[in-house]
């Protein structure tokens, strides 16, 4: 369907409607210098306020057949019914504006009269081969857009799939080594990996920021097996901003980050905090003087950007290593 509907959006009306008044300013003002017999100031008003209607009627038309119309007739009539519209859109545009300036007793109306019928009719066949043009021009423009936006989704979905493998590689590592040591952590460990990725497995890119973060609960918890309990989880967000979307995985790969540059054989405590729409990650870790954003940092600022939700921050203080995601809106 899409193929053959003409989808405009309100801006475009608005710009079409002010370049059809300029267009028929202009076609005035060469008849007015043109043909001494229309040399009045009436002729600039008929010809703008003709084509400010044909521009409103096909706002209607197109409108209607988009949204009643065509969803409900096979296609092959597609081609008649929008010849029809187009054409209607003409011929009422410039009878309308006739019998507007007519009933004013505008002298380019009473010149035209004997002529009104056959002129709306060549308008109509007129709009209808604008209307071919502008069909061409607007399918074009949203070809484009479509393109541009399924190449962002191919991006951000190739974005994904780096991180999953990433994270498995992490945790199924650490089980690994608890097979033989602890059967028992090794199981719990294995049924904390199983609800992760219950939830993982969402294929929505955007999720609340209340399932990330049971997310990376349960991630600490698969680590802190690994790693005797010796690290930290401090979570203290506003409950305004549970249910604000935020790119999945976008915190538990800051927490992740932090547990693999940030750990020291005493522990680590990280604190998860919100402010003013800023959700900030922290550790009282290592800290690292120079900060080069890896895979997984590159990669959390490019799904920020595709999907368009915020920026991630990075600051560092003598004692703590910090990043905030500061989301828009």
């Amino acid at each position: 369907m899409d193929k053959m509907q003409l989808k405009i959006s309100r801006n475009d009306w608005f710009y079409i409607t002010i370049i059809g008044a300029l267009f028929g300013f202009f076609i005035s003002i060469v008849f007015y210098f043109l043909i001494p017999e229309i040399q009045h100031f009436s002729t600039i008003v008929f010809s703008v306020l003709t084509a400010v209607s044909i521009a409103l009627f096909s706002s209607l038309f197109i409108s209607l057949s988009n949204n009643y119309i065509l969803p409900k007739v096979n296609e092959k009539f597609w081609y008649i019914i929008s010849f029809l519209f187009s054409f209607a859109s003409g011929a009422l545009g410039f009878f309308l504006s006739f019998i507007i300036a007519h009933t004013l007793e505008l002298p380019i109306a009473l010149l035209l009269a004997p002529w009104s019928l056959g002129l709306s009719i060549t308008l109509g066949f007129l709009t209808f081969l604008i209307g071919l043009i502008l069909h061409q021009f607007i399918a074009m423009k949203y070809r484009h857009e479509s393109v541009k936006v399924q190449m962002s989704q191919n991006r951000l979905k190739a974005l994904e799939n780096e991180l999953n493998p990433h994270f498995l590689f992490n945790a199924l590592n650490s089980m690994s080594e608890l097979v033989y040591v602890d059967a028992k952590k090794a199981e719990d460990a294995i049924l904390n990996l199983s609800s992760f990725l219950r939830n993982a497995i969402n294929k929505e890119s955007l999720i609340s920021l209340a399932t990330e973060l049971k997310m990376v609960q349960t991630y600490v918890d698969i680590e802190n097996i690994r790693f005797n309990n010796q690290i930290k989880l401090n979570i203290d967000i506003e409950d305004s901003l549970s249910e604000v979307l935020v790119p999945k995985f976008s915190i538990q790969l800051l927490v992740e980050n932090a547990i693999k540059h940030g750990y020291l054989q005493k522990g680590l405590e990280i604190n998860i905090y919100s402010s003013e729409k800023q959700i900030t990650v922290t550790n009282n870790g290592k800290i690292t003087k120079k900060l080069k954003h890896g895979t997984g940092l590159a990669n959390l600022e490019d799904r920020l950007r595709l999907l368009n939700v915020g920026e991630l921050i990075h600051n560092s203080h003598e004692s703590l290593m910090s990043f905030s995601i500061k989301l828009k809106g």
